[in-house]
């Protein structure tokens, strides 16, 4: 009888069911996790589970229903997507001897690091996660890259940024204040290894996760912004741990990439930023391409610059059905090509530069005023980033996904397209093998919901900011139970205030109490 026990007990923890033992309880006094459980079962219905991670399909919504904030939304194709992302996320979070860590690719890949680790991404992987109520994974992911055998600098990666942009989602700063040192050794390394006497931090494409690219290698708009991000990071960081000297050395090192990016790498008749080749002879690239958009995401960029913003949503530019495109469409080198190197930045939409993109884009629009780009234009270019989330299975039944690059006209998985054939009508074992790209986590998509569309904009103060980028014939939607500060947040917007039953217009509430209020959807402001 004690035998059957313990096998009971291994099976239902095999099941998943050891997901739910310690699970935070549910925080949503307006929306019930149950209402969103049918999504759940969709996703693991069409999922072909290849590879099973820490929290497989049958432990799936054990894990996520009281770790993520829910949302309930008029526009369904994005709420599903919403849902699924949380759900391609919860495959990617594997535990090793070092702890929990994030991963990239589900399988293994010859080129990533200890566990199956990769820098490239981990910017990503901190902005989304930042949101899920329980902090053990994060904490663990960022104690991985510096303690714990990750190599943070094997890609480019904004790791202090990252850090202190989750710190100002859960208030806690504990964890990267101890981090400091290894943030400064970090920071001091890219600066030995990257950083030219001229004060530029220079790249090679690949290493910036954006192969053949147009404008190819050099001082890059990247690599550059997430040196200027990691330095003001290390500042805020330093000056919590009682360092002035090192807060003021950081303040000084962000100022100096701040005024030679915008010098050095702006090309004013194109009006965008570019890649210069090292040199002292270097003269810009001729093309713009979609990571030039990288300067807003760490608000580096000044009002002046903010015309690089009319070739989002130019055809000729960046815009397209499943776009954007990593390369203007003017330029003689951009194509779409299915031979070559499978990944390639001369064309493509990649979900990890639309990320950034539309991260700069929220910035921007919580900006000082401006004429050149608006909300509306937020919300198109996030409901062609959703439209990408699909593929048509082979029985003809179209179900969510995401994979590496799409052909920005037709939404074909570009990669996945080239890879599924590699070799002798067979997946390549050596590129990765069979659905090398499925539920591929390298980019964000709920942090664009939650801190964009919804506009929860965190920050260090108590002050809770919201400024939702809906648009204006949305009557309702709701975000509940969002962890922040130690506390649960509901933002909802009723036109009528039938639906939730809160009263009419927009709310704030913490911990069931309203802090803020408006009669039309705009951003206010409440204290916690």
């Amino acid at each position: 009888m004690r035998t059957l026990f313990k096998l009971l007990v291994i099976a239902l923890s095999f099941a998943g069911f050891s997901a739910a033992a310690d699970a935070p309880k549910s925080n949503s006094p307006v929306l019930r996790p149950e209402s969103f459980r049918h999504y759940n079962a969709e996703f693991n219905k069409n999922d072909h589970e290849l590879y099973r991670g820490h929290y497989p399909n049958e432990a799936a919504w054990d894990f996520l229903k009281n770790r993520i904030p829910l949302l309930d939304c008029p526009d369904k194709d994005i709420e599903t997507t919403y849902y699924f992302r949380w759900w391609a996320y919860r495959k990617h979070i594997k535990q090793t001897p070092a702890g929990f860590i994030v991963d990239e690719f589900l399988p293994r890949v010859g080129w990533a690091g200890k566990y199956n680790s990769i820098s490239c991404a981990g910017g990503h992987h901190f902005y989304d996660g930042r949101w899920l109520r329980d902090p053990k994974f994060l904490d663990d992911y960022a104690r991985f890259w510096f303690r714990g055998g990750g190599d943070a600098r094997s890609y480019s990666f904004w790791a202090a940024d990252a850090m202190w942009a989750r710190a100002m989602v859960t208030g806690d700063t504990e964890l990267p204040v101890n981090l400091l040192p290894d943030l400064i050794r970090n920071y001091e390394g890219w600066e030995k290894s990257r950083r030219d006497p001229n004060g530029l931090f220079w790249q090679e494409d690949g290493q910036d996760g954006m192969e053949v690219s147009i404008g190819g290698s050099g001082y890059r708009a990247t690599i550059n912004s997430y040196q200027f991000g990691d330095a003001l990071a290390i500042a805020r960081l330093a000056d919590l741990a009682g360092k002035p000297e090192i807060a003021v050395a950081y303040r000084e090192k962000a100022a100096a990439i701040k005024k030679l990016v915008q010098e050095r790498l702006w090309d004013k008749d194109a009006g965008f930023f570019k890649v210069l080749p090292r040199g002292e002879n270097g003269r810009l690239a001729e093309v713009r391409e979609q990571h030039g958009y990288t300067p807003w995401y760490f608000n580096l960029a000044d009002p002046q610059f903010n015309v690089a913003w009319k070739q989002l949503m130019d055809p000729q530019g960046f815009f397209a059905p499943f776009g954007p495109t990593t390369a203007e469409q003017r330029h003689p080198k951009f194509q779409i090509s299915y031979n070559g190197h499978e990944c390639q930045w001369n064309g493509p939409s990649w979900p990890y530069a639309t990320s950034v993109t539309l991260t700069g884009l929220a910035n921007l629009l919580n900006g000082p005023p401006q004429t050149v780009i608006g909300a509306k234009d937020y919300f198109e270019t996030l409901k062609i980033y959703t439209k990408s989330h699909q593929l048509k299975l082979d029985d003809g039944r179209v179900v969510p996904w995401i994979d590496e690059n799409l052909n920005p006209v037709t939404g074909d998985w570009l990669s996945r397209t080239r890879l599924k054939t590699w070799k002798n009508g067979k997946w390549d074992v050596g590129k990765g093998g069979e659905e090398r790209g499925k539920d591929y986590n390298h980019s964000t998509y709920c942090d664009l919901v939650i801190s964009g569309l919804i506009g929860l904009r965190p920050r260090m103060d108590k002050t809770v900011e919201v400024n939702p980028l809906v648009p204006a014939g949305w009557d309702w939607f709701c975000l509940d139970g969002i962890p922040y500060h130690g506390h649960s947040l509901t933002i909802l917007w009723d036109k009528t205030g039938e639906r939730y039953g809160k009263g009419k217009g927009l709310r704030v509430l913490a911990d069931g109490k309203v802090i803020a209020t408006a009669a039309k959807i705009g951003r206010v402001t409440g204290e916690l």
